[in-house]
């Protein structure tokens, strides 16, 4: 019996389930104070757990515990953790009657021959980091009944080795999206530099949140763009504090890399 059906059976968590739920209930707690911190309530900012080193029982574990969002780097494993999962929550229906959703998030930098995957089994497209990923991805959703909500990625702090639109063209970058008619803008997302300070990390999560409201302000996406995808498992907390309503973290809820990532 894995640790999700335990937990949901009231019996006792083996001792490695039993730590990911500790630090799992740890990261929501941490996650719950800095939204105070920062005068909204907790229910406002989304928990994304980034499953790319997980082992597939570590993820069921946490469907287990309630988690629905879950974020992958590679569009391979994604549509192979979607299928698994999908069957997984079949099986719990049969056997429990306990209906179950899980969202996938495309967290990692997409080429455009996945796209048509990753619109496939995405929630939520976090890494539109260019005009032509944009087109492709409209491209590969004229059939889909809803349009593909996506966030621009920003490029805040400017380093070269980071995708992402600079700051000055996302307002208009976000204007161009939301001419299409299969793509639809939701917000934006960054990435603090791992080395960087305190400081450094909240000035730049801070311009992120500025360049958010400046598009809401121009009009660009609508009523519906309004999120703000920054953080992970170093520093999601700051995040939270500047603004963040999305975080995506991995690390501090797995623990070691359970597995290898599936290439591409």
């Amino acid at each position: 019996m894995s640790a999700a059906a335990a937990s949901t059976e009231g019996g006792p968590l083996p001792a490695i389930g039993a730590a990911l739920r500790e630090r799992y209930e740890k990261v929501k707690g941490q996650i719950a104070a800095a939204a105070r911190r920062s005068g909204r309530s907790p229910e406002s900012v989304a928990l994304v757990v980034v499953s790319k080193t997980a082992s597939l029982e570590q993820v069921r574990e946490l469907v287990g515990l309630g988690q629905v969002d879950f974020g992958e780097n590679r569009v391979q494993q994604m549509v192979q953790r979607a299928a698994q999962i999908a069957e997984f929550l079949e099986r719990r229906r049969e056997l429990q009657g306990t209906p179950g959703v899980v969202r996938w998030h495309m967290i990692g930098r997409l080429q455009r021959n996945k796209v048509k995957k990753a619109v496939e089994h995405s929630r939520l497209i976090h890494s539109v980091d260019s005009m032509r990923l944009a087109e492709e991805i409209e491209s590969c959703a004229t059939k889909r009944e809803e349009p593909v909500d996506v966030l621009v990625e920003v490029n805040v702090s400017g380093e070269e080795s980071k995708a992402g639109i600079s700051p000055p063209a996302v307002r208009h970058i976000v204007a161009q999206i939301d001419t299409m008619v299969n793509v639809r803008p939701r917000g934006l997302m960054c990435m603090a530099p791992l080395k960087s300070s305190e400081a450094e990390c909240r000035g730049i999560f801070e311009r992120c949140r500025e360049l958010l409201e400046d598009v809401r302000r121009s009009g660009a996406g609508g009523e519906r763009f309004d999120l703000l995808s920054m953080g992970m498992s170093n520093d999601f907390e700051l995040a939270v504090e500047c603004g963040a309503n999305l975080v995506r973290i991995g690390s501090a809820i797995l623990g070691a890399p359970a597995v290898v990532e599936t290439p591409d």
